[in-house]
């Protein structure tokens, strides 16, 4: 059973080592001013969260989707990854895994959990009402069809947490109440990543390169690595879609390398484009603004600082630790009540 779940895998990450097996660390939350601003930590021991993805079935717990991820998406790039780093050939099939590569990273990190957590909170009510209605429609079809609602295709897709559903009759009216319950945690997110992840192939379409910064810089990573970009008169965020006109997605693959493309631009520069200074630098700038709680780098760069001030609230860091701590005891409780 994998318990420690790292978000950024050993392929990614082993690509800024600063010494055998260890990288410089720029935390964007600390407890104290006195904390440095860089420490050189092993990369096993970061970038991880215990039980991170374990998804709650039946018979326990299960950690299909850390191997998953292992299987499908990080040891093919591992290959693909090396020949970028070498300035070797990629076949179309390198290109592929690459690009399925940056979806995944783009879907599995604590930075897009929260990302979703914010957004289910104001729109999760109103898909669960919808759901419900179709189930009553569906009810009401299998007693008018005089089918039993075993032979009725199932409303709960694969992977979706559980779902707590009761009726609630009312004899005198002739009536009942449909009612579901449900927990928008890491279940949810388990599934919209299996989702997110079936609607990648989109990204196949664009025309990808790889760039290189100027001599004698390099580009750091993050703990939150594919940027999704909208640029447009000096204005900017992160907002950007895996297949709106303009965007520009981004992922840095080592200090040398970041596969780059941007949407409906059927003419990309040449990889290895070593580009300007002011654009190299202003890409450095976004890695560092979007970015979680970790930046990565092969040596301290103090730019980063600079992109990025850190912020010294030493509650609002325990309160964040104390909540992964209870992460898994909350999210199987939750579910397991619900299974019940």
């Amino acid at each position: 059973m994998k318990i420690d779940n790292h978000y950024l895998p050993k392929c990614h990450l082993k690509r800024w080592e600063s010494s055998p097996k260890k990288v410089w660390v720029y935390s964007t939350l600390v407890s104290h001013e006195n904390v440095p601003l860089w420490k050189e930590r092993d990369i096993k021991g970061i970038a991880y969260r215990k039980y991170l993805y374990t998804r709650i079935v039946p018979e326990g717990l299960s950690d299909e989707i850390e191997t998953f991820f292992d299987k499908e998406y990080e040891t093919p790039a591992e290959e693909a990854i090396q020949k970028v780093v070498s300035n070797a050939r990629l076949t179309p099939s390198d290109w592929k895994t690459l690009i399925r590569f940056l979806a995944v990273q783009r879907v599995r990190t604590p930075a897009r959990l929260l990302e979703l957590l914010q957004h289910w909170e104001k729109t999760f009510q109103n898909l669960l009402d919808n759901t419900l209605q179709e189930a009553a429609h569906q009810l009401e079809s299998a007693k008018a069809e005089g089918v039993s609602l075993q032979e009725k295709k199932s409303l709960i897709p694969e992977y979706f947490p559980p779902v707590n559903v009761k009726i609630e009759s009312d004899p005198v009216k002739k009536s009942a109440v449909l009612k579901a319950e449900t927990v928008t945690g890491r279940g949810m997110w388990i599934f919209a990543i299996r989702h997110l992840l079936k609607t990648a192939d989109v990204l196949h379409q664009h025309k990808w390169t790889v760039l290189s910064p100027p001599d004698g810089m390099r580009w750091f990573t993050s703990d939150d690595p594919v940027i999704q970009l909208n640029f447009h008169n000096q204005k900017y965020n992160f907002l950007g879609g895996w297949g709106s006109a303009g965007t520009e997605i981004l992922l840095p693959i080592s200090p040398q390398h970041l596969l780059y493309t941007q949407i409906g631009n059927k003419r990309p520069p040449l990889r290895g484009t070593r580009i300007s200074l002011d654009r190299a630098q202003m890409i450095n700038r976004f890695i560092a603004e979007h970015a979680h709680r970790m930046i990565f780098a092969s040596k301290p760069d103090t730019s980063v600082k600079q992109y990025r001030p850190r912020e010294v609230d030493s509650e609002r860091f325990s309160d964040e630790e104390s909540q992964w701590k209870e992460w898994h005891n909350n999210q199987t409780n939750a579910e397991r009540k619900l299974m019940e």
